[in-house]
Parts: structure tokens; C-alpha cells; sequence
């Protein structure tokens, strides 16, 4: 893509973007009354305007129906029950990861999640006790594979294969993960980690990941809290055994919002051990109340608690609007942005490395800087002049150029800040 830092230019492709209309969708935040420029949908997407409404018909029902709510609606009302407010969900969850509405269910919060599937797909056996994992994953990450291999009574120091980038590089090269699934074929139980890097913005590759550890004999699953709703997924075809994520990143969900996971079929049928709560029971059952848990059939079958019903409701209208704009759209304008994004930052003259992969496939809607040269006091400039990014002790600004919501005339002007600030 060949690009123009100039005003003119990034006005013409928004004219020129199709998903343009997608912005008005949102509630900008301002300061003094002018909108902000908030390149930090990786950490916590914006506030769909559909949000205050889908949890207000909540509210309501709560009113005037109370603990009838699970079992009707108001007249006027289209919406399941509550009993039934997961299955909202599923379709435009199935649609956003690759895979079919069985398969995913929207439940509890990633970390939660990640012990869950921990418990179903980690079955260490004889000299098979490893779990091959990224060095320096999202710490949460880290400290849930810690104290679920302890759990075990095993040792994460001996368990745990963590594979790092090479001396001097930023990121992985994925002939090295494949070489270190091959290299630790008889001793793995599990391959387990991010699909998309949550600290330099890298997307694996999935598929290849997937089907070298099958040919290893063991399952794989991926951390999509960065993935999800940001780069296009194929979880059933891939192969994926099973994924967990956040909802409050690029779904927009909201802080804490609703998780959720991913369960290939061709485990719905498997014995799989598991830890269960009265939700994931026989639906037609479930108030039997009798000893003996049977699973609800596919991904339900995993759920634990009561879902908590208004988060549920922000996350089905924020949901909607991903799976309208459609991922395929989305990955279009994601790459032309954050392509133009990184031509702003580098034509700007201001020191800095970018370590977020160059190549689009490889790279979501995010650009890592390091910048050792007064590397908080850019970061400060920029939020002075109302652009909010992420700061990353020592030197790392995180800037994630959205696509619902981001335009590229906001891109240029991060371009500025950092041209003036060095003159």
C-alpha cells in the first residue's frame, strides 16, 4: 500500500471506508467537550450506544417480572428468557471465531475459562506431563498454567516448555514453536497459548500450530482474549480443540464483560473429565435437582453458574454489531489502517522501533513502539493533546488503530503529535 502523510489523503479514505457509518455506533469519549482520539481498544473497547437500552430491557423485566424473568417476557418483548439468555449469543459468536453455534458458549471470565479447559483437555500421563506454552505470555496466563500444574502435584518448573524469541528479537518465529512441539513430542500433554501477542501485537499462525500438535498426539488451545473480534479465526476447521477469551477487548462488552469458550465437536461426545455447576446440566432436567451431573450436549455442557443476565445483555448488542460489520470487512480496513498508522509514525522522524511484526498477516490492529529516547514524555504529549494509548513500563507505547471505530484521519494526527514534539 502506497500512502500520503498529509490531511487531504487520510480525509479521502475515510470518505472512502466503508465501515465508516460503523463509529456512530459508539459513545466517543471527550474531554472539553471535544472527542478524544482513543487508540486503546486493546485493552478496553468503546461503548456501543445500543448498551444503555439492551440493559435497561433487562432492568425492566426485572421490575415488573422479578424471578419470573427466567421463564417470560413482557408482551412486547421478542427476546428469549433468561433461562435461555447464553443462547442469544451463540450465532454471532460462532460467526466471529470460525465455528459452529454447538461448539462456543458465552460464560464466566477468561481466567475462569482457562482453568476449565485446564481441567478437561491437560491429561498428564505417564512421561507425557508437559505443556508447551510462549515465554512471557499475558501474566494471567502465566500464573493460572503455574498454579494449575501444582494443582496436580506436578512441578511447573519441570512441566512447563516456554518458547521464547530469539537473543535480540522481539518476536517469535514460528519455526521455532514448531520445532519445539517436535522437539518435545513424547513428553508433551498440551500445547497451550495466546493466538495474537498481547504485548507486541503478533499473530501466530493458528492452523500450523494446530496441526503440529496433533501430528504430536496432543490437543491445542489458544488465549484469544487479543484475537477475538480483531483477526479473522477459523477454530473448527483449524482443528482447534478448544479457545477461551475476553469480551471487553475488541468485542466491546464492556469492563469485565462476559467470556467465553470454544469446544471442537468432536470432544462433545468424549468423557472428558470436567468441573460442573448446575447450569451446564441437562436443560430439560436442570430443576430435578437429582445426583448425577449429565452435560447439556456441546459447548453448554461447560458452563458452571447462574449467567450473569445484564452483562449478558450488553454483550449480545455489542456482539451484533461485530458480526454485522462482518470480520472479513473488518481485516480489510484493520490492515489498511494500521498500515497507514505505521507509515504516519515512521515518515514523523521520531526514534523509535516499531516491534510489532511489519508483515500484515502477521500483525493485528496494533503497533508496539519502543521508544527509549523520553519514551513517557511522548506518551504524556500524547495524552495532553487527547490521543490515549497504553504505556508499557519501561518503553512501550501500545497504540490499536480499530476499525469500527477508528478513522485514519485520527492516525495521522497521532503522526503529528510525535513530528512536533520532536521539532
Amino acid at each position: 500500500m502506497t500512502f500520503e502523510n498529509s490531511l487531504h489523503v487520510a480525509q479521502q479514505l475515510d470518505q472512502a471506508d466503508p465501515l465508516r457509518p460503523f463509529r456512530d455506533r459508539f459513545l466517543i469519549p471527550q474531554a472539553e467537550g471535544k472527542d478524544l482520539i482513543y487508540f486503546c481498544g486493546n485493552s478496553l473497547g468503546l461503548q456501543p450506544k445500543t448498551a444503555r437500552e439492551a440493559l435497561g430491557r433487562e432492568l425492566t423485566v426485572w421490575q415488573h417480572l422479578a424471578v419470573e424473568g427466567w421463564f417470560m417476557r413482557p408482551d412486547h418483548s421478542e427476546d428469549t428468557p433468561w433461562l435461555s439468555v447464553h443462547k442469544r449469543c451463540k450465532e454471532p459468536l460462532a460467526q466471529i471465531v470460525g465455528a459452529n453455534p454447538s461448539e462456543v458458549v458465552p460464560m464466566n471470565n477468561l481466567t475462569v475459562n482457562m482453568h476449565l479447559m485446564l481441567t478437561s483437555f491437560y491429561q498428564p500421563a505417564g512421561q507425557r506431563t508437559k505443556i508447551l506454552t510462549i515465554g512471557g505470555d499475558f501474566p494471567s496466563d502465566q500464573y493460572a498454567l503455574e498454579t494449575h500444574i501444582t494443582s496436580r502435584g506436578l512441578n511447573p518448573d519441570q512441566v512447563l516448555v516456554e518458547v521464547f524469541p530469539r537473543e535480540g528479537e522481539y518476536t517469535w518465529r514460528m519455526a521455532d514453536i514448531l520445532h519445539a512441539i517436535d522437539e518435545h513430542r513424547d513428553t508433551l500433554a498440551l500445547v497451550l497459548m495466546s493466538g495474537l501477542h498481547y504485548y507486541t501485537g503478533q499473530v501466530f499462525d493458528m492452523a500450523a500450530i494446530a496441526q503440529k500438535a496433533h501430528e504430536v498426539g496432543v490437543p491445542v488451545g489458544f488465549d484469544l482474549a487479543h484475537a477475538i473480534g480483531n483477526v479473522p479465526l477459523q477454530l473448527h476447521d483449524w482443528q482447534v480443540d478448544f479457545a477461551f477469551w475476553c469480551s471487553y477487548k475488541y468485542l466491546n462488552s464492556g469492563p469485565g464483560g462476559v467470556s467465553g469458550v470454544f469446544v471442537h465437536e468432536k470432544h462433545h461426545q468424549a468423557n472428558l473429565p470436567r468441573l460442573a455447576g448446575w447450569w451446564g446440566y441437562d436443560e430439560e432436567h436442570r430443576f430435578d435437582m437429582t445426583k448425577g451431573f449429565v452435560p447439556m450436549a456441546g459447548a453448554d455442557g461447560w458452563q458452571l453458574s447462574t449467567p450473569t443476565v445484564l452483562a449478558m445483555a450488553v454483550h449480545h448488542a455489542a456482539l451484533q454489531i461485530t458480526a454485522e460489520a462482518g470480520m472479513e470487512a473488518l481485516r480489510r480496513k484493520s490492515e489498511q489502517l494500521t498500515a497507514f498508522l505505521e507509515f504516519v509514525l515512521r515518515d514523523s522522524g521520531y526514534p523509535l522501533a516499531i516491534i510489532t511484526p511489519a508483515t500484515p498477516a502477521e500483525r493485528g490492529c496494533q503497533l508496539s513502539l519502543l521508544v527509549q529516547r523520553d519514551g513517557k514524555a511522548l506518551f504524556n504529549r500524547l495524552v495532553e493533546q487527547g490521543i490515549i494509548g497504553d504505556w508499557r513500563e519501561p518503553d512501550c507505547i501500545r497504540l490499536a488503530p480499530t476499525p469500527l471505530y477508528n478513522t485514519y484521519e485520527e492516525a495521522w494526527r497521532v503522526g503529528q503529535v510525535l513530528r512536533n514534539f520532536l521539532a
